[in-house]
């Protein structure tokens, strides 16, 4: 694989100038594919003009804010192209959250003009007739709903350098607490999809499953941008259900498959649960990221599949890969891979001085893919950019011998119990490692003097083990001070729209001491 340096030198300059790269090349290949319906890199091409002259007329502006509050459709594919090519910020917003998340966003970006799209989520109506949104055509991609005119929005410089160039703001923490809106700018964005799809053999011949939220940062950049960067066919899908990506992986040629752990968990029970073998006949590259992936679970979905389980970490913040595994050199174990090519990493005690080599720490990390900073918050952006341009991700980690990376846990998930750290993703993997679960999750719970280990079991169709017997399973594979003291089991476990599970959810039902009726 080339160096950094070459793949920065070839990349386009703005997100918009990736359709019309192709519509010169291959104008009759496929780019996008949504629900029976293709659009060539023409007609995305075409779709990205039209979009863009419509927001003109619109009044929005070089360095004008453009919220796009939907789920994963061609329109907001387009949109967001348009955006791009008029030198704006697309503020990339799911539909489904709530209303007090969606006008905090909305307030905090001081958006000029929100589209909702309509035509794919009842959610996004909602939010449009709440804000007193009207019907706007977008000719071949739908009609979707425009929000009035914001004559406060003041525009942001625009910046020539790609590098510096905002073309994505995404919202971290918008369940709770006051939005962090992270800036990712066109290298960002560019020099993921560039990496990731060299690194995953992207070509033209692809077809992608796309059912990441585009909202979130893996879904644009790693599966989106990367998609379209390549020339290839990107799968779109407003929602995950097992079902349908059974029906995508048998029927529809998907090649390169994508996902958080979860997916391909729910997917396995699903196959279980029918009686059906996986099938997928064009599938060459399978990935797991977004959260922590245990060893029950790759070795089921390789066995499964006949495929490896590729693993890597990221965050928003990196836009969002630091680490991958290579697909040339498979690993048995969970590790999440060895830097990006251009991006560097460093693991630090609390001084931010290097530990010593195998040890754990805190994990930094640098390169193209660090975020410009939090949107009007400069002193959260200097709490996690440092000296140097190192981004201190929060998570705790350590290297082997080889350089691959552990994840062994976030900092602000660190549960203190009688002294001893306990890292939730240890005690996930000895549940989730039982046939019977499908997917766990650990948080702590203060009690006096002390904290104490809670563990969500979601159990899968037909289960018959016990909490009690459940437990004995925990305490025969970990020591006293990290095994669970409550184990509640919950029908599915919360999840957000890229199927991350909330934990801030599940610390606020252990408080209480049970799951809701």
């Amino acid at each position: 694989m080339e160096d950094a340096a070459g793949i920065l030198a070839a990349l386009p300059r703005r997100l918009s100038d990736i359709a019309l790269k192709w519509a010169a090349e291959r104008p009759d290949a496929p780019a996008l594919f949504e629900r029976g319906r293709v659009w060539t890199y023409r007609e995305l091409a075409q779709a990205q003009a039209q979009i863009a002259r419509l927001l003109t007329a619109h009044d929005v502006r070089p360095g004008d804010r453009v919220m796009l509050v939907s789920e994963n459709c061609a329109a907001m594919v387009g949109s967001m192209l348009a955006i791009a090519a008029l030198d704006a910020w697309a503020v990339l917003v799911n539909s489904r959250l709530s209303a007090r998340e969606i006008d905090n966003i909305r307030a905090h970006s001081g958006a000029r003009r929100v589209l909702y799209m309509t035509h794919v989520s009842t959610e996004a109506g909602a939010h449009a007739q709440r804000h007193g949104a009207t019907a706007l055509d977008l000719g071949q991609m739908g009609a979707v709903s425009i929000s009035p005119c914001n004559r406060d929005c003041k525009p942001e410089p625009v910046a020539s350098d790609p590098a510096e160039q905002v073309a994505a703001l995404i919202y971290t923490t918008g369940t709770t607490g006051n939005p962090k809106g992270v800036m990712l700018t066109h290298r960002n964005l560019l020099f993921i999809a560039g990496v990731s799809g060299k690194l995953r053999g992207l070509n033209p011949k692809d077809r992608v499953y796309g059912v990441l939220p585009i909202s979130h940062v893996y879904g644009l950049a790693s599966v989106c941008i990367s998609t379209l960067l390549a020339g290839a066919c990107l799968h779109l899908e407003a929602h995950f259900t097992a079902r349908a990506l059974a029906a995508a992986l048998t029927e529809g040629g998907i090649s390169v498959m994508q996902g958080v752990p979860a997916m391909y968990a729910k997917l396995l029970e699903l196959l279980k649960t029918q009686g059906e073998p996986f099938a997928a006949p064009a599938l060459r590259f399978i990935y797991a990221g977004g959260s922590p992936l245990d060893p029950a679970l790759k070795l089921a979905v390789e066995t499964a599949s006949g495929l490896i389980l590729n693993n890597g970490y990221g965050l928003t913040e990196a836009s969002p890969t630091i680490t991958q595994t290579r697909h040339e050199h498979p690993r048995s174990d969970c590790s999440v891979g060895t830097p990006l090519p251009g991006v560097e990493i460093r693991i630090v005690d609390k001084h931010g001085v290097d530990v010593a080599p195998g040890e754990a720490g805190e994990l930094w990390a640098r390169g193209p893919n660090v975020m410009k900073g939090y949107y009007r918050n400069a002193e959260a952006t200097a709490q996690v950019i440092k000296p140097g341009g190192w981004l201190n991700t929060g998570d705790i980690a350590r290297q082997g011998a080889d350089g691959a990376l552990f994840i062994v846990g976030r900092t602000k998930e660190v549960i203190i119990r009688s002294g001893f750290n306990v890292y939730p993703v240890e005690v996930e993997a000895v549940l989730n490692s039982h046939p019977q679960v499908t997917q766990s999750a650990v948080v702590g719970r203060e009690v006096e003097g002390n904290e104490e280990v809670v563990a969500f079991v979601e159990l899968a169709p037909g289960a018959t083990i016990s909490v009690h017997e459940l437990q004995q399973f925990a305490a025969d594979a970990l020591t006293a001070y990290k095994r669970p003291a409550v184990i509640i089991v919950m029908p599915s476990l919360p999840a957000a729209a890229n199927g991350k599970i909330l934990k801030n959810r599940l610390k606020e039902i252990a408080k209480i001491g049970a799951a809701p009726k």
